[in-house]
């Protein structure tokens, strides 16, 4: 486990739905948790489930919020694709390639969970595209 973890806190409205999305579905493990907050291990970072009554709506696309992980290897992010569809987890987006021929090719799958947080999982086929690639200034299916 690397010395330094990514936390992230979001909303759900419903701690037993966010564990069988979470827990079932990703595979996270369980920390603590109470009746409004839940801490889950999502490959070794933290993430904080806290209940909200604020009403949670969907987003229209992808951006400008959503969270995931980057995989280091290809092998890896197909586990947790396949994971993904044996648990008929929401896809949001299908697994797909972007940027096929360049050096950001990457491979990529949005879900959604219970809550209309979204979620992305990549693979880079080239690692140095995950923070460099200067060159290019496409990020995501935007540009800029």
């Amino acid at each position: 486990m690397s010395s330094t973890l990514f936390h992230l806190a979001f909303p759900v409205s419903n701690i037993p739905q966010t564990k069988e999305f979470y827990v079932q579905g990703l595979g996270c493990e369980v920390g603590r948790e109470s009746d409004t907050s839940i801490i889950l291990n999502l490959y070794g970072h933290q993430l904080v489930a806290h209940v909200t009554d604020e009403p949670l709506t969907p987003q229209r696309g992808i951006y400008p919020r959503h969270f995931g992980l980057v995989f280091s290897t290809e092998i890896d992010w197909e586990a947790l694709l396949k994971r993904a569809q044996q648990q008929q987890l929401q896809f949001y987006q299908q697994p797909k390639r972007r940027f096929s021929g360049l050096p950001l090719e990457h491979r990529t799958f949005f879900l959604q969970d219970p809550f209309y947080n979204l979620l992305e999982f990549k693979f880079y086929c080239n690692p140095e595209a995950i923070f460099g690639s200067r060159d290019f200034a496409t990020i995501g299916d935007r540009t800029g």
